[in-house]
């Protein structure tokens, strides 16, 4: 590929990561508004149902031979991951502010750097290095840890970091071999069993207002993959998590405006080296 036609796939990978982004953000919020509500199994099971439903319509219309796939092994192995990881991201939500829950999944490129130049084979470059470590360096800014005490909803939101790792690696994969409705509909398939099963322990039917935000998971959660997934068909994987580490300004300005979480001055140097880190990260790739 010419270097301008490079350029010109890292600019259409960075605009499907915004809209990646702005689904995540309305994901938090439905997933804030139903924590109170529902348990955070329920809210998974819910999601993968409405979701399941919104791409079977999609198939109906454009083809269910687009689910024919020769990695269904992968797709499992990469749901297990990400259910895991969305249970621990869901669960997080409900216990710490919304800053803090996208700021420790912001580790999700360091273990997605290790990951994909193992399994994938990705070039860790110098430049890629130290944006990630920057972006790191951001992370600690904000988080000040030995400042702040590590609660249970940390360790959860860092722990679907980890699991989000492996679930990018496997995205790249697929999106490789296999239709961006394929792997959607895979997710939703075999998640929606895994949520249903620890759900039906003490089973509490929605109210009117959840049927609403539920819905809406639904729906922003296949935008959220399917942007993600079309970014990954045009950059490597390493290259399109950091982009997501714009998620950390966007979300603290949803927690500012909707739950009157505080802006510290450390959210914003942090952010400021976040978004440095990024630009390490797209301009090595223009380059490329």
């Amino acid at each position: 590929m010419s270097e301008q036609g490079g350029r010109t796939a890292t600019f259409k990978g960075a605009l499907w990561m915004l809209g990646s982004l702005t689904s995540l953000a309305l994901m938090a919020i439905g997933g804030r508004e139903l924590a109170g509500h529902l348990s955070t199994f329920q809210i998974m099971f819910w999601r993968s149902t409405f979701s399941f439903l919104i791409i079977a319509t999609l198939l109906s219309h454009f083809g269910w031979t687009q689910v024919r796939t020769s990695a269904f092994r992968v797709h499992a192995t990469r749901n297990v991951f990400h259910f895991a990881a969305q249970f621990g991201w869901f669960y997080a939500i409900g216990l710490i502010p919304l800053v803090e829950v996208f700021a420790l999944e912001f580790t999700t490129p360091i273990w997605l750097a290790v990951m994909a130049s193992i399994i994938l084979k990705e070039r860790l470059t110098p430049v890629r290095i130290l944006a990630v470590l920057v972006g790191f360096v951001g992370v600690m800014v904000i988080l000040r840890p030995g400042v702040n005490a590590i609660s249970i909803g940390s360790l959860a939101a860092l722990g679907a970091a980890v699991g989000y790792a492996a679930t990018h690696v496997a995205t790249r994969f697929l999106a490789l071999r296999d239709a961006p409705l394929c792997i959607l509909f895979y997710m939703t398939a075999i998640q929606m069993p895994l949520g249903l099963l620890p759900a039906l322990d003490h089973w509490r039917w929605p109210g009117p207002v959840d049927w609403f935000w539920l819905a809406a998971l639904g729906v922003v959660s296949m935008t959220a993959h399917y942007t993600l997934t079309r970014a990954m068909q045009l950059v490597e994987a390493t290259v399109a998590a950091p982009m997501g580490l714009l998620r950390l300004p966007l979300i603290a300005a949803v927690g500012y405006v909707f739950y009157a979480e505080k802006l510290e001055v450390w959210v914003g140097i942090g952010s400021v080296l976040i978004c440095a880190g990024i630009f390490l990260t797209i301009r090595d790739a223009g380059r490329r």
